[in-house]
């Protein structure tokens, strides 16, 4: 049986949704700067709207559709559950390949 996950507040999930529109944007604003401060701002912000948002969550499915080299490696980098269970998968299905 899948573990059931808690639910949160709308107030702290609206809270955290908006965290992640200033991460970006303030990943934007550091872009020039030298260094790279502005990547690890928008890869947090990312992580905030795709977990509080299903519109964001649905976009980056077709996203990940469209160009699945780059949404597979993004997700590995953000270390979503969602990949970590299709690596899981596919390396299982690897090893019964070899079996």
């Amino acid at each position: 049986m899948p573990p059931v996950k808690p639910v949160r507040h709308p107030i702290i999930r609206i809270v955290q949704l908006a965290l992640g529109v200033l991460l970006i944007i303030g990943a934007a604003i550091m872009g020039p700067l030298p260094g790279p401060g502005g990547i690890f701002l928008f890869a947090g912000g990312m992580i905030l709207i795709l977990r509080n948002s299903r519109w964001a969550k649905l976009k980056w499915a077709r996203l990940k559709r469209r160009w699945p080299r780059t949404g597979h490696l993004v997700d590995r980098v953000m270390r979503r559950p969602s990949a970590l269970r299709r690596h899981a998968r596919a390396k299982a299905a690897a090893a019964v390949a070899v079996d």
